[in-house]
């Protein structure tokens, strides 16, 4: 079993096929295994395509996530919304600043990524660390969902919520992880923490 399919088995909330070097045909089989694989869990889960459109469909996923050189995020959401999709299908678009955000809201994205937030290796094409100061004022600044993205750890995560975030994204600290249905039963618990987070707000 692949790493991403036994995350999408653990139970986390959201997997983010993101592979750039497999082809189109490759791409959906993977998508679809993990798909299937969310709906047998208990928590289910969302399964989304980094810049596929094509591929987010065919496979049957949650939705798709657009970057800065993906095509605009306006012209997505109109071509979703005459009915070319499930009503539920989510457009989500990262950002890197705060004028980035709310133009991803304007054009209609279903939540935005804001990072990178700490320092990472993975990240640094996208400038310094927005900080936790600034991942605040984004989520205050928009309506939509913002996950937070970019050197978020077990150990920052719950900073991340607190700010606002109504998630975190990450790519280290799943892959180094030695037990994945702890893992992401840690990540779960963050819920209880963003609804605590949101009925002080």
């Amino acid at each position: 079993m692949s790493r991403r399919i036994a995350w999408a088995a653990a139970g986390v909330d959201w997997i983010q096929i993101r592979e750039k070097d497999l082809s189109a045909g490759e791409l959906v089989e993977v998508a679809r295994e993990a798909v299937a694989t969310t709906k047998r869990t208990e928590r289910g889960g969302r399964v989304i395509i980094n810049d596929r459109l094509d591929v987010a469909l065919a496979a049957g996923a949650t939705g798709v996530h657009l970057g800065g050189e993906s095509v605009p995020a306006e012209k997505v959401v109109e071509w979703l919304r005459s009915g070319n999709a499930p009503k539920d299908f989510l457009v989500g678009v990262s950002c890197h600043e705060m004028s980035e955000a709310v133009a991803a809201e304007k054009a209609g994205a279903s939540y935005i990524s804001l990072g990178p937030v700490y320092e990472t290796p993975s990240k640094k094409d996208f400038g310094p660390p927005q900080g936790i100061k600034k991942l605040a004022e984004v989520c205050k600044a928009v309506r939509i969902p913002v996950l937070a993205i970019g050197g978020v750890t077990e150990e920052n995560a719950g900073e991340c919520v607190r700010a606002g975030a109504a998630g975190i994204a990450a790519i280290r600290m799943f892959q180094q992880a030695r037990d994945a249905e702890a893992l992401a039963a840690t990540v779960a618990n963050l819920r209880a923490l963003e609804n605590g987070s949101a009925a002080r707000r």
